[in-house]
């Protein structure tokens, strides 16, 4: 009942969004078709629902082949490879919206683990591998509250941003997924989905542990 509820409340959710989104939408989408690199959208591989590679769509925000120069698929704040507007569709988090369409054609969820590209999932130990996707990657989920910072955080490291992502951050939003699957509800959606869109009003407000108690505490 939980994943049908879940699979209806996503429907509704994304032709809503796109309905009172589209004043958003449309305007950066022919802002985009005339600066930068003059194209819209943006589509990746990505790691899915019980790990099959599926195309995830977002606004077109860095230089074209990103992916295989300088920190690859790890993104930095004020990262050289990020076109003057997708600078800004980034921070405000604009760039995900396009998402509303792997929502709607059942890739994706609104609340679920981040979906990875297949060089990062790498990262995850065999067992995590084995679980994580075991429902489908979200819009948001908990991990993207608790990381909302994190390219933030990864720039403000003195040393490899690959390393400290490989022995901090990956481990931890390991965790954190681990104990939405053990938690999943739709009340936990409806806090999750609440809480995205009052940390894009007040980004350092300090809700998700005030919301979920029981949390792993993040130690770094």
């Amino acid at each position: 009942m939980y994943l049908f509820l879940k699979r209806v409340i996503d429907i509704l959710i994304a032709i809503i969004a796109l309905i009172l989104l589209s004043p958003i939408l449309i305007p950066c989408s022919f802002i985009l078709l005339f600066t930068g690199e003059k194209e819209v959208f943006y589509l990746q591989k990505r790691v899915g629902f019980k790990n099959k590679l599926f195309n995830i769509w977002k606004f077109a925000t860095m230089q074209k082949n990103s992916p295989n120069i300088g920190t690859g698929d790890i993104t930095l704040r004020n990262d050289p490879r990020v076109t003057a507007i997708g600078s800004f569709l980034r921070r405000s988090k604009i760039n995900e919206l396009p998402q509303i369409i792997n929502v709607l054609n059942g890739t994706m969820s609104i609340v679920g683990p981040r979906p990875l590209m297949p060089v990062s999932f790498k990262n995850y130990s065999p067992d995590i591998q084995e679980k994580i996707y075991n429902v489908k990657p979200g819009m948001t989920g908990i991990g993207s509250l608790i990381f909302r910072d994190e390219e933030a955080l990864v720039s403000a490291q003195k040393g490899d941003p690959l390393t400290f992502y490989k022995n901090y951050i990956f481990p931890f939003k390991a965790e954190v997924e681990m104990w939405y699957q053990k938690n999943a509800s739709i009340l936990t959606d409806i806090k999750i989905i609440f809480l995205t869109a009052w940390s894009i009003i007040f980004p350092k407000n300090k809700l998700t542990n005030t919301f979920f108690k029981d949390l792993p505490v993040r130690n770094f």
